[in-house]
């Protein structure tokens, strides 16, 4: 059968796509991670399998068990929807997903998603770009993997390219990227938003 990659959004369920609804209500097994709302969860049907392979602070699922978990059912006769917050593609490690499958010779589809990286600042009334201010904006992860030996985010650079700076999952760091920018040129003075749990009832803009 098929691993379908599926892209929940960025919270809301009515953000997800007609394709995204569609699969969920369909599948006999949901793999989901801790990103994906119990209302978006709710939307699939009687009896499906839920597997909880969130990556909790203090209690993370490793990356190789769920590569192996997917291909494990994806050799069987059911139709599979791992499901990921925003884009599976964006900071959601379902390219790894995706090799793994491919790999095994699995069949794999992915279904796009609103990225938060785009639908949260908009539901906050954030424009990313905007003609008289903005004309790029850049992405970055706040939270490298921790086993690299090094950064790969080059902060100096990102001072100065100007633009929209969307940094996702970079609240517990938040002090040391400021600091890191403002070393790098970027104005002292530049605003700054924080949105947390952005597009659901429950969201807070700083």
């Amino acid at each position: 059968m098929t691993v379908h990659l599926v892209g929940a959004g960025p919270g809301d369920p009515e953000l997800l796509t007609v394709r995204a609804m569609r699969l969920i209500a369909s599948a006999d097994v949901i793999v989901h991670d801790a990103l994906a709302s119990d209302e978006i969860i709710a939307l699939a049907r009687p009896g499906v399998e839920l597997i909880d392979v969130g990556k909790k602070p203090g209690n993370p699922t490793p990356q190789e068990l769920i590569n192996t978990l997917l291909v494990h059912l994806g050799s069987q006769d059911l139709e599979v929807v791992r499901l990921k917050g925003g884009d599976p593609f964006v900071f959601g490690r379902g390219a790894e997903e995706a090799e793994a499958l491919v790999a095994a010779g699995v069949r794999c589809l992915v279904v796009p998603g609103i990225t938060s990286a785009i639908g949260t600042p908009s539901a906050a009334g954030i424009p990313v770009t905007y003609r008289a201010m903005s004309t790029a904006f850049t992405v970055v992860t706040g939270h490298e993997d921790p086993a690299k030996p090094e950064t790969q985010t080059d902060w100096d650079a990102l001072a100065r390219a100007g633009g929209t700076l969307v940094l996702l999952m970079g609240v517990g760091r938040l002090g040391a990227i400021a600091d890191a920018l403002i070393a790098g040129g970027r104005d002292p003075q530049t605003p700054v938003g924080i949105v947390e749990r952005g597009t659901l009832p429950s969201q807070r803009v700083t």
